[in-house]
């Protein structure tokens, strides 16, 4: 681009974001539909109210190849808000990508494997916030952005602040959560923050921000692989494997659904198909049918 046209790039760009804003979007939705349009711009070397459908045909053609169905969902979308909201056109092109409705199932670490994982963590507070965001089922951001105004030990509850569409709720606060966060709080006394940046107590005391979401995840897929499970793990696994483990304990879905924040039932729903309780009382019920027989031991005559 020459200077005018990156200049009004610039221009453009900067309207997008404050257009983001205005209407309340998360810093996540931002960023995401902020690098929607940085990308087809540095793809085109063009501004981007100058593409025409072929180029945008093109564009989504190689990013359909190159990333992720998320990722060609988000720029999708983030163009879309563009030409809307910036450029007050209407979003003609819609139809140029149709990301597949896949529904995967996640592959559910074990209760014994979740152990592992937090007695192979040696550093504090990477194993107090693993078991944090496992006992209570939370998303990612939700575990990051807890503060101590967040935690009533006394009720037995979390105060979950502006969870997935901005809406809080409360959680339940099992007894052994608070203990473990408590010693780890004593280390940095953060005034604020109970997973504040920093690698030292004095950093984490003085952190204005809590602690990188991608060192965490780093951390987490590290020590999984060191413990030899092969599994693809995040931390957002955490979360379905608290859901999961809920169903397989008995817990009705209504209050699992509660517990997690879902909008949807249907969502949480999901974990009865990553559990099968109907097999596992089937089996339960065979070996006590079976145990009430009285079988002498293998090779010795009855």
């Amino acid at each position: 681009m020459n200077k005018t046209q990156q200049s009004r790039y610039e221009s453009l760009y900067q309207q997008h974001i404050n257009a983001l804003r205005r209407q309340g979007k998360s810093k996540n939705t931002v960023d995401g539909y902020a690098r929607a349009l940085r990308r087809v711009t540095e793809h085109f070397d063009r501004c981007p109210d100058r593409l025409t459908v072929a180029d945008l045909k093109e564009y989504f053609g190689n990013l359909v190849n190159s990333h992720s169905w998320s990722t060609v969902k988000v720029d999708r979308n983030g163009l879309q808000f563009f030409y809307k909201q910036v450029l007050d056109k209407k979003w003609l092109w819609v139809d140029i990508v149709k990301p597949p409705q896949v529904k995967s199932l996640p592959a559910i670490l074990t209760s014994t494997e979740i152990s592992r994982i937090l007695n192979a963590t040696q550093q504090p507070r990477y194993r107090t916030f693993f078991l944090t965001t496992y006992s209570m089922g939370l998303r990612l951001g939700e575990a990051l952005n807890l503060t101590i105004a967040d935690i009533d030990a006394s009720r037995h509850r979390v105060h979950i602040r502006c969870g997935k569409s901005r809406k809080d709720r409360f959680v339940t606060l099992p007894d052994a959560t608070p203990v473990f966060l408590r010693q780890y709080w004593i280390t940095h006394r953060h005034r604020r923050f109970l997973f504040p940046a920093g690698k030292t107590p004095a950093e984490q005391h003085r952190a204005k921000a809590p602690m990188d979401r991608g060192g965490v995840q780093r951390s987490f897929k590290a020590i999984a692989q060191a413990c030899n499970i092969n599994k693809q793990v995040t931390i957002h696994l955490l979360r379905h494997c608290y859901g999961t483990h809920l169903v397989e304990e008995g817990l009705n879905l209504r209050a699992i659904q509660k517990e997690l924040g879902h909008q949807n039932p249907q969502t949480t729903a999901l974990y009865t198909q990553l559990t099968d309780p109907v097999q596992q009382d089937t089996a339960r019920l065979i070996n006590t049918l079976v145990s009430q027989l009285s079988i002498p031991p293998a090779g010795r005559p009855a």
